[in-house]
């Protein structure tokens, strides 16, 4: 097992540098990109004989120069920015250099996990995924726990009355579930609790208070709790359809099997069949896609949701960074979802031998 462990982090080298020169060609292949937007917010200056300057070195790409806020140019009326202007910014930008070469740059950063200095923030990188990433890992857990919590005793209910009024009208209720994104859920959740026309019961914005700090130990988890309810019930809503159909159905298939049968004939209860014998082959493959849960729930709901509550997130700070053109933290952010994402699958293997000895990915690799 140990061996297959090395080959699996071994391989995620070659995979993270695919996808990040994939997403580096076609970010870079979008039109309008920093030194764009910076162009367009200084053509923007109305005021005849506002005068700008730029001044500072420029940087490789990821990072920016230490004062971007005493960017400056010369600019009369609708005559546009000096070419030398332009050169400036993308010096300042590290544009001046071929894709090629800013490329390898980017990635022999990465590989020490430097990312650079946000364009327009005026942070590292790193330390604003540091700020960012707790809240969606908060959110993350808490939804996955949260779904497994329902789901699993859910799921066996309907498999052990498979037919009857309360599968039938539960699957009703999956069914509405599934089909709405959680994104919309969230905005129902504003409009009936949050003051958007009802009551305002919960917060709209944030993971805490201002006046966190100033809280008892107890006060700060009430306050916590009390922020998280609404994003967590709307990812939740709209999370455990698949997981509690997947539930069911390994169930019925293990209830089918000749070991069933054998144990029933033998006399056992139905409680101590279902628990004692189907209960862990039927949930191998449930137990053992709980990393993948918690990532479909950082990679999809998390995104959305932090948008909608103001969540100061990864997700959330990803969005923006699309938006602004910030490519030190398009592709920071890009970098620790896949290298998550590629951990999580590990993790998941693991998971599988763990709860099934009877697994050895080691036999299967040679």
């Amino acid at each position: 097992m140990t061996a297959y462990i090395i080959r699996r982090l071994l391989m995620m080298i070659p995979t993270l540098f695919g996808i990040m020169v994939l997403n580096f060609v076609i970010v870079q292949s979008a039109p309008g990109g920093p030194v764009e937007s910076m162009v367009a917010r200084l053509t923007d200056i109305t005021s005849a004989d506002a005068t700008v300057r730029i001044t500072g070195s420029g940087s490789d790409f990821g990072a920016k120069t230490d004062n971007q806020s005493a960017l400056q140019s010369a600019y009369r009326g609708r005559r546009g920015l000096d070419p030398e202007i332009i050169e400036r910014i993308e010096k300042m930008y590290g544009f001046d250099k071929p894709p090629l070469e800013r490329f390898i740059q980017m990635i022999s950063s990465y590989a020490r996990f430097d990312f650079g200095e946000s364009f327009f923030r005026n942070q590292r990188v790193v330390d604003l995924i540091w700020q960012t990433l707790p809240v969606t890992i908060s959110l993350g857990l808490w939804t996955t726990l949260i779904v497994y919590l329902i789901s699993i005793p859910l799921g066996i209910r309907k498999a052990i009355h498979d037919g009857s009024g309360f599968d039938i009208w539960t699957s009703w209720a999956i069914i509405i579930g599934y089909a709405i994104p959680s994104f919309l859920f969230a905005i129902l959740l504003i409009i009936l609790f949050a003051g958007g026309g009802y009551v305002q019961w919960f917060p709209i914005k944030g993971l805490v208070s201002d006046n966190f700090e100033e809280l008892s130990a107890i006060g700060k988890i009430k306050d916590y709790f009390w922020h998280i309810t609404l994003p967590v019930t709307a990812m939740v809503i709209s999370g455990f359809a698949s997981l509690t159909m997947l539930t069911k159905n390994c169930f019925l298939d293990e209830i089918n099997k000749q070991y069933v049968l054998t144990a029933r004939a033998k006399g056992l209860s139905e409680r101590k069949v279902l628990y004692g014998h189907v209960f862990r082959n039927a949930m191998l493959i449930v137990i053992a896609g709980f990393p993948s849960a918690i990532l479909r729930v950082l990679f999809t709901s998390a995104l959305l949701i932090e948008i909608v509550f103001s969540l100061n997130g990864l997700g959330l700070l990803g969005y923006e960074a699309i938006i602004n053109r910030d490519y030190p933290v398009i592709f920071g952010t890009l970098y620790i979802f896949t290298f998550l994402g590629l951990v999580f699958n590990l993790l998941g293997d693991l998971v599988y031998v763990a709860v099934d000895p009877r697994i050895d990915f080691e036999r299967r690799a040679t």
